[in-house]
C-alpha cells in the first residue's frame, strides 16, 4: 500500500508541473501571437488587401509609378549621354594636335626621296 500511496502523489506533482508547463506554453503562444499581430500591422497587410479589392486604384498607382520610373530613366540617360559627349569632345581636343603633327610628319616624309 505504501507504493500505491506514493504513485498518486508523484502523479499529482507531475500534473501540477504539467499545468505550469502548459500555462507557460499558453503565455508563450500569447506573446508570439501578439508579436505576429504587430508585425502584420507594420507590414500594412490591410492596405495591401484594400488595394487588391479596388483594382482600378491598383492600376492607377501602377501606371503612376511606371511613368515616374520612365521619367527617371530618361533624365538619367540624358545626364549620362551629356557626360559622354563632353568627354568625347575633351578627348578630341587632346587627340587633334597629335593627329595634326602626325599628318605633317607623314607629309614631310613622303615628299623626301630616298634616292
Amino acid at each position: 500500500m505504501s507504493e500505491h500511496d506514493k504513485q498518486p502523489a508523484s502523479t499529482s506533482q507531475q500534473s501540477t508541473s504539467d499545468n505550469l508547463n502548459s500555462h507557460d506554453k499558453i503565455e508563450e503562444l500569447h506573446t508570439l501571437t501578439n508579436r505576429l499581430a504587430n508585425e502584420l500591422e507594420r507590414s500594412r497587410i490591410a492596405q495591401y488587401t484594400e488595394l487588391l479589392n479596388r483594382p482600378w486604384k491598383l492600376i492607377g498607382l501602377n501606371l503612376l509609378s511606371g511613368a515616374a520610373r520612365g521619367v527617371g530613366i530618361a533624365i538619367g540617360f540624358t545626364f549620362l549621354q551629356q557626360r559622354s559627349f563632353t568627354f568625347c569632345s575633351y578627348l578630341g581636343r587632346l587627340i587633334f594636335p597629335l593627329l595634326e603633327t602626325t599628318s605633317l610628319i607623314l607629309c614631310a616624309l613622303s615628299s623626301v626621296s630616298l634616292i
